[in-house]
């Protein structure tokens, strides 16, 4: 068992390893960020108990018990496996082990409204992309977002231009195959969507085989003037995996956002969320379901900072546990004194299956200006036993009665999602869950 500040010095010689193997200019902007975004870690080190915003998550501990930084920097190839999502119709990405698949993948005539490269192509061919990648992290600093931008090479630059409508949505899909060895993936996602235009994305994360897979996310998003973006992750990895997602956030005036994350299942999963509204009438959504069991550990924290006037956030989180499952939510509103006539809403409601189900919540208000509309609020318990009983004075059987009222409770997450094959395919894997 290596000490934290070995397993640190481990991630500074995968660094270097990391680097030699691109091949690529050491002049370049990236070159110089990863290696501002390495020291920042190496300083830092990797957070545990004593940091407050991971005090019930001591995700760097699990990662030096569970993977050897150094030894598998390059990512280990692996075929595509079918996902539920193959037959979807819309737009597809798949990814498999860090690697992008595209013999798989499958962007139709889409080349003249979107652009997707890897991030060193990116870098090389968009000559605006200085401006935009790590401008959000900067803003809401984490060491795992620096860590992925030290590491990151693969992953979607997507840029909607001006009044672009997608006629249908985007799939990013990515496999974790861990049957041969460990897998440790860096993806960075960076989406640029222009004035008026709208951007549909449905995230879906698998993994299969029995060690340990790490995965490591920074999605930054820009929402342009009167801009629309619905992303939707699916969280649906098996028990052996560790995941860090740090979804990051800019909008622009008139811009609307919703964000969906559904976590179904994982070894230990971290979401952070970070939105800044930073012009009038921005308008940002936030919705969350964790439905766990067995020993999965599932953390959401969530930020939204209201810069200026007029602008509004809806935020609603539930989870359910059974088992010894642990949630843990921790959501912040800031409103700045000059943000007057804000609107922002915050709830957080979970259910305990399970005697050894643990729940840690904590919603959170910061406001310096005088006219706004602010609540948040949280709520934990068992199954209504008054609902429970109207439902088996009707000749329903009790497993179904929980069933149904499960289902009803979380139906109020789901029901944000706007693409119906997507919708439709997450109330069957709920239903199943439930009932299983």
């Amino acid at each position: 068992m290596t000490t934290p500040n070995e397993y640190i010095n481990t991630v500074g010689k995968a660094f270097e390893k990391f680097e030699a193997s691109l091949n690529g200019s050491k002049s370049t902007f990236l070159h110089e960020l990863r290696k501002e975004s390495l020291a920042a870690v190496l300083k830092s080190g990797l957070p545990g108990p004593k940091h407050e915003e991971y005090r019930y998550t001591n995700f760097g501990k699990a990662l030096e018990k569970s993977i050897a930084y150094e030894g598998i920097v390059a990512e280990t190839a692996a075929a595509s496996a079918p996902t539920p999502l193959d037959s979807f119709e819309g737009y597809k990405l798949y990814f498999v082990n860090g690697k992008l698949d595209a013999s798989r993948s499958d962007l139709g005539d889409l080349s003249e409204k979107l652009t997707v490269t890897s991030l060193a192509s990116a870098v090389k061919e968009q000559g605006d992309l200085k401006e935009y990648l790590g401008s959000i992290v900067k803003s809401w600093p984490d060491a795992f977002s620096h860590l992925n931008t030290a590491f990151a090479k693969e992953g979607v630059f997507i840029r909607v231009k001006k009044n672009t409508v997608l006629d249908k949505p985007l799939y990013i899909i990515h496999s974790n195959d861990t049957s041969a060895t460990e897998v440790l993936a860096h993806y960075r996602n960076l989406a640029i969507v222009e004035e008026g235009a709208q951007l549909k994305v449905i995230e879906a994360n698998f993994s299969t085989g029995a060690n340990t897979s790490y995965t490591n996310t920074v999605l930054e998003v820009f929402c342009k003037k009167n801009a629309s973006v619905e992303w939707s992750k699916l969280q649906l990895e098996n028990e052996t995996a560790l995941r860090i997602d740090n979804s990051l956030v800019y909008q622009e005036r008139d811009s609307k956002c919703t964000i969906n994350t559904i976590t179904l299942s994982g070894q230990m999963v971290r979401n952070n969320l970070y939105i800044a509204l930073d012009d009038e009438n921005t308008e940002a959504h936030m919705y969350g379901l964790y439905l766990i069991d067995g020993k999965t550990h599932v953390d959401n924290h969530t930020s939204v900072d209201h810069r200026k006037p007029n602008s509004f956030s809806n935020e609603l989180y539930k989870g359910i546990m059974d088992d010894q499952s642990h949630g843990v939510f921790n959501g912040k509103i800031f409103v700045r004194q000059d943000a007057q006539k804000t609107n922002a809403f915050q709830q957080n409601n979970n259910i305990l299956l399970s005697p050894n189900a643990v729940i840690n919540t904590k919603p959170q208000l910061e406001i310096w200006a005088d006219d706004v509309k602010c609540s948040h609020g949280c709520t934990t318990g068992q199954l209504d036993n008054e609902q429970l009983f109207y439902l088996r004075a009707r000749g329903i059987s009790e497993d179904k009665a929980r069933a149904m009222l499960l289902h009803a409770f979380a139906g109020d997450v789901i029901a944000n999602i706007s693409v119906e094959p997507v919708r439709e395919y997450l109330e069957q894997l709920i239903t199943d869950k439930i009932e299983n």
